[in-house]
Parts: structure tokens; C-alpha cells; sequence
């Protein structure tokens, strides 16, 4: 459905630091209708690397080369491109070598010598951008002064013939079935995104230090997308339809201090976004997002707003990072605050032609309004403790309008409402 390519769009958006400072505004609305259609249509994700990777172009006719136009310099596009696609954070390697992990500064400029040749250029529109591959360009290892070749991890330097393009070469060496990066490291983000934690935790932070959780299920998750063309749908069926995906969230003696091995459901605030469509959806009042159609959904936005204090204060990110740390998920008092008694959730509540202030319009019950309302918000009927307080409090006040704005205030602010569970 749209509105599964909408959501996971809107993940690969935040990680691709698609915004528009850096893509500007109309090479940002085409960058995420590629990464829409790209995931709507269940394209496979390895054609999905090697397009972001190896674009050229306009940036307008071409949007996979917006990649190009967020990634400035070849050590930026190492590091980028490491921890996307590798689960790699290579940027330590930068400065010396670490005494504890792998990866050394010569590995570092060795990958930076794949994007070294990477050009840009104006176009006739302000706004637009080319990228293309220059005939000369090299990288030079600070430490040593040896001129580096491209180097791919744990494979070793290759020679690239000079009019050949460097990134191809590590686009195709990327997305290899045997590559021993792309596949996990994919699989592991698809498992954090629905499970709250991944396999190997933060996603993108595969390193000998921080071992997986769960190593052969890593690697049987791997198997499945390469075997299935590298198709996301397919993995995301998969872990889905799983007893562990279904664990209720209610722990035993037995599990209530594990937060590794997913031996029960994570608990966890929905996202920015999520919230926000959510309160939009249970009161009937949408959100109106500067220079977008009244109904935009949040999830839907090519750009996060910078001036909607809401989505801020519920973790929506700037796009200045390719990290998925960029997007908090920890609980506030800010956010407390924001649903107890911020403007959003009170003008959507009181509006009037919000839900509640049509169902009265249309002399609907109270019960009528109380079972839609918890419909609307959690997708259940009220249970008999429930109608009854809510009804006692209707029949404890003057105005009865203001009463059935509380009880939807109390709904949004149950945790039913606003934790995945």
C-alpha cells in the first residue's frame, strides 16, 4: 500500500539526510518520491545501492544523484556510505587506527578513493545540480602519503582502469550475494525498525566488540533477503509472521530484566510522526503543514519542518546525520507537557469540526461518542470499566461537550494510545 511505501520512505528519507538545506526544496520532493516509488513497487534493494551509488546526472532527472549532492567530499561519502549499506562507523579510522577494532586509516581512504572522482556542477536552474565522474582525482592517506587505491573491506586494494568509474566497481563488490556487509546489515535495520532493538544494537554499529544478539539468526535473516532478490516485503513478511515478532509486550520473572533477546515485546513511544497522524486521525482534524494540501499526513512529508515545535519535541530529526541516533526515542517532560496540555492535542480536541464536535452535531449518544472515539484511538470497544467512568464524568459536569473532550483527552493520553505494545 502508499501508505507502507509512505513509511519506510520516511526512514530511509532521515537516513539519507534528505532535507532541503542540503538538496533544496525540489531536489528533495523528487528524492523521496524515487525512495517511495522504489519501495512501493518492492524493487530490490541491492539496485537500490548501486543506483544511489554509482548516479550521475541532474539531480531534477536523475534523483538517485541527490546522494551525491548530501555527500559534499570523499570522506563524508565514506562515512555515509559505510554506515549505510556496510553497518559500518568507519569515521574513527579517520584520524589513526584503532587498537581495538579492525578497521584501519588505510581501509578508510582506501573506500574514500572510490568516491574521490565524484564531480558537481551548476545548471542552468539555481536550484539544480550535476554529478559526474572526473577523468582524474586521488586520495592520499594523511599518515603515510601513499596515494591509495580502492580498497574494499576485507577483499583487499583493486586497480580500476582509468576510464572506469570508480564507484562502480564498489557498488558491485557491495551488493555481491557473498558480500559479508550489505545483506546483514540491511536485515538488521528492517529487525530494529519492527522489533525496537536490533540484532546487533545500534543498527549500524557492527564492530568486533558489539556482536549480535543472535548471530545465526543474522545470518539465516541475511540468507532469506539475498535468496529473495534483496526484497525488503520479503523479510519484513518473514520476521512479521514470527512467534517472536507476535510476543506480547507483558513480561514474566523469567524475562522481565531482558532487553536483548527479545523474549518479550518492547515497549516503545511512537514515533514523531506516528503521533502526530494518530492525533490527527482520532479527532478528524488534520494537521496543516506549510506549502502542503490541507490532509498531509506527517509521514508523508518530503522535508521535516523546522517551526513545528510538536514534531520536535517528539524526536523528529533535522536530516543532519546519517545516523538513525539522530531520531530520539527517549521519553521527556517536554513531551509529557506537549499531551497534557500543549495546543495541538487541545485545539484538535475542541475544534469545531473535530469528531467530537459533529457527533454531538449529529445528537449521537454518549456511548455512541465513546465507543467511536476508542475505536478511533486504540481499534477496540470500551470495556465496562471503562464506558462507565467515562459516562460517570459526563453525567459530573455542566457543559457536556468540555466532558467528552476530556474523555478523548484521557484516551490520547492512555498508554494504550501512545506506545507501540
Amino acid at each position: 500500500s502508499d501508505d507502507f511505501a509512505s513509511f519506510w520512505s520516511l526512514k530511509w528519507c532521515d537516513i539519507l539526510r534528505s532535507n532541503s538545506k542540503k538538496l533544496k526544496l525540489a531536489g528533495v520532493h523528487k528524492f523521496r518520491r524515487w525512495i517511495f516509488e522504489t519501495i512501493r513497487d518492492d524493487r530490490p534493494m541491492d539496485q537500490f545501492a548501486r543506483e544511489l551509488l554509482t548516479a550521475s546526472g541532474s539531480v531534477f532527472e536523475n534523483p538517485a544523484a541527490n546522494y551525491w549532492r548530501a555527500s559534499r567530499d570523499p570522506q563524508d561519502a565514506t562515512e555515509t556510505t559505510a554506515q549505510l549499506f556496510l553497518g559500518v562507523r568507519i569515521q574513527c579510522a579517520k584520524c589513526h587506527n584503532h587498537p581495538f577494532e579492525r578497521w584501519t586509516q588505510d581501509n578508510y581512504y582506501g573506500i574514500a578513493a572510490a568516491f574521490t572522482r565524484v564531480g558537481r556542477k551548476n545548471s542552468v536552474d539555481a536550484e539544480e545540480e550535476v554529478i559526474f565522474t572526473q577523468p582524474s582525482g586521488e586520495v592520499t592517506q594523511p599518515r603515510t602519503g601513499k596515494q591509495m587505491k580502492v580498497h574494499l573491506l576485507l577483499k583487499g586494494d583493486v586497480d580500476v582502469p582509468g576510464d572506469q568509474d570508480r564507484r562502480e566497481v564498489f557498488a558491485q563488490w557491495l551488493t555481491e550475494p557473498d558480500n559479508p556487509f550489505f545483506a546483514k546489515s540491511l536485515v538488521n535495520r528492517m529487525w530494529g525498525h519492527l522489533l525496537g532493538r536490533g540484532l546487533v544494537e545500534p543498527v549500524d554499529d557492527f564492530r568486533d566488540s558489539n556482536p549480535p544478539s543472535n548471530a545465526k539468526l543474522l545470518d539465516e535473516l541475511a540468507k532469506h533477503f539475498v535468496s529473495n532478490g534483496f526484497r525488503q516485503k520479503s523479510v519484513l513478511r518473514t520476521i512479521m509472521n514470527s512467534r517472536v515478532y507476535q510476543l506480547s509486550s507483558r513480561t514474566n520473572d523469567f524475562n522481565k530484566n531482558d532487553e536483548l533477546y527479545n523474549s518479550h515485546a518492547a515497549t516503545r513511544l511512537l514515533a514523531a510522526e506516528q503521533l502526530l497522524d494518530a492525533l490527527c486521525a482520532v479527532t478528524a482534524m488534520p494537521e496543516q503543514f506549510p506549502g502542503m494540501p490541507l490532509g498531509t499526513r506527517a509521514t508523508e512529508l518530503a522535508d521535516p519542518p523546522t517551526d513545528n515545535y510538536f514534531l520536535k519535541v517528539f524526536g523528529q530529526p533535522q536530516r543532519e546525520m546519517a545516523c538513525q541516533c539522530e531520531r530520539s526515542s527517549e521519553s521527556n517532560l517536554s513531551q509529557a507537557l506537549q499531551m497534557i496540555n500543549g495546543p495541538v492535542v487541545h485545539n484538535k480536541l475542541r475544534d469545531n469540526n473535530g469528531r467530537i464536535a459533529k457527533l454531538i452535531a449529529e445528537n449521537k449518544s454518549d456511548d455512541e461518542i465513546i465507543t467511536t472515539l476508542y475505536l478511533a484511538a486504540v481499534a477496540r470497544n470500551p470495556v465496562a470499566e471503562e464506558m462507565t467512568a467515562a459516562k460517570q464524568h459526563i453525567a459530573s459536569q455542566p457543559d457536556r461537550r468540555l466532558a467528552l473532550e476530556d474523555v478523548g483527552w484521557a484516551i490520547v493520553n492512555s498508554k494504550e494510545f501512545l506506545f507501540q505494545h
